[in-house]
């Protein structure tokens, strides 16, 4: 028999007390790990990943929609799909979504006539959204927010969107397609502000400054030409072109860092709370 003195006795359980708190909370820190950074990029993910990242986002996913279309003299091809992509992207940081990669298949028939740009024929359009929404939602995307980069989607996604309609699904679409804040910011210069002009550029000289050109915004005139003149209400596909038959719809050249830089913080912040707002519905 060993014996023991009451300072060792109290010695060796406050030891074993200790010993076995330890455990807990490493038994607890393994049942609980902290939580791991997963991208938003849904390329980037790894099929684990890809997995734990669709939970985490409540199976809520942006779809940012751009275009291949001339920006006046200064500006690339893909201006829309580079703002959008930035846009959603930020987004999705601040409220955590997955962000399906780079799409441009839409609607762009006016520009066909200007190099670079890339125009598919309306029935491919709709059946590529309606095979990419599918197999996003198949992958467990079942709240789908399409963002908008490009204007001539703007008729387009709304009646995808519809037509979501015409069978059951078990996922549902929503379409965002506001890019520029009404008012506020700093004061433009132009008046005719639109394709190329004073604020898409700015937007640029933060998104992409290295792929821009302002240099050249003046060589080309991105006046309106007016040349339609129909009653207000009467629609036309010829409209863009008999009003900008250049693509260019502005003034590209006096845009400002401090416009872009406001813009662009404006547009994230709309599609973040955008992506709450799917999140929260039922």
């Amino acid at each position: 028999m060993i014996w023991m003195n009451h300072k060792s006795c109290c010695a060796g359980v406050l030891f074993l007390f200790g010993a076995v708190l330890n455990a807990g909370q490493h038994a607890k820190a393994q049942t609980n790990p902290p939580q791991i950074k997963l991208s938003v990029h849904w390329e980037e993910l790894t099929g684990p990943d890809f997995v734990e990242a669709i939970k985490r986002a409540q199976g809520t996913c942006l779809l940012p929609f751009g275009i291949m279309e001339k920006h006046g003299p200064h500006m690339p091809l893909g201006t829309d799909l580079i703002n959008v992509r930035y846009a959603a992207l930020h987004a999705a940081e601040n409220q955590y979504a997955v962000v399906f990669p780079e799409y441009y298949f839409g609607q762009i028939s006016e520009a066909r006539h200007e190099p670079g740009t890339v125009a598919y024929s309306r029935d491919l359009q709709l059946a590529l959204l309606q095979a990419t929404t599918d197999e996003m939602a198949r992958n467990g995307c079942k709240k789908i927010l399409i963002v908008n980069g490009h204007g001539g989607n703007d008729s387009l996604v709304p009646y995808f969107a519809q037509s979501q309609l015409d069978k059951p699904h078990d996922y549902v679409v929503y379409f965002f397609k506001e890019r520029t804040p009404a008012s506020g910011g700093p004061k433009k210069k132009t008046t005719v502000d639109a394709h190329a002009g004073e604020s898409e550029t700015s937007k640029m000289m933060v998104v992409r400054p290295d792929v821009l050109h302002q240099g050249r915004a003046a060589s080309e005139s991105g006046a309106d030409q007016n040349r339609q003149h129909l009653p207000e209400g009467v629609y036309t596909g010829i409209w863009w072109y008999s009003r900008f038959p250049d693509h260019y719809a502005g003034d590209g050249s006096v845009a400002t860092r401090e416009l872009g830089e406001y813009q662009m913080n404006w547009w994230v912040d709309a599609v973040s709370k955008v992506i709450a707002a799917i999140k929260a519905t039922t």
